[in-house]
């Protein structure tokens, strides 16, 4: 089970390109149920679902699940005013914000990969 350091801090997101429910559901701190329902009520939220109807969520997931945790339980926000909030132009900001940071930090981490992987002299 992942633990985060304190109560407030979220585990950090694997490198991995899929999820399962109950490993978002881990690294959100929220239940699978919840999950479920969020599905319904926030159209952002669209996992892949595969064999048997198992549900897989990518990175971009698991952020936005987060960012509604965010807004309704630390926030204070219902769920209307969290949607609203979510179709926003800060969002789509925020959302951009977040890819371009992602993506530098793979780049900065595959740097670190090569200086790792490459012969000693």
């Amino acid at each position: 089970m992942l633990e985060a350091s304190n109560n407030n801090e979220l585990p950090a997101i694997p490198g991995k390109r899929y999820f399962t429910i109950g490993e978002v559901a881990e690294l959100c701190q929220v239940k699978a149920h919840v999950l479920r329902y969020w599905e319904q009520e926030f159209p952002q939220l669209s996992p892949v679902k595969r064999r048997g109807n198992r549900r897989y969520y990518q990175r971009a997931d698991v952020i936005t699940i987060r960012q509604i945790r965010s807004l309704l339980y630390e926030q204070g926000y219902t769920i209307g005013g969290a949607k609203q909030k979510l179709s926003g132009e800060e969002i789509k900001e925020d959302t951009s914000q977040y890819r371009q940071l992602i993506r530098q930090t793979i780049t900065e981490l595959e740097d670190v990969l090569d200086v790792l992987n490459a012969p000693v002299r």
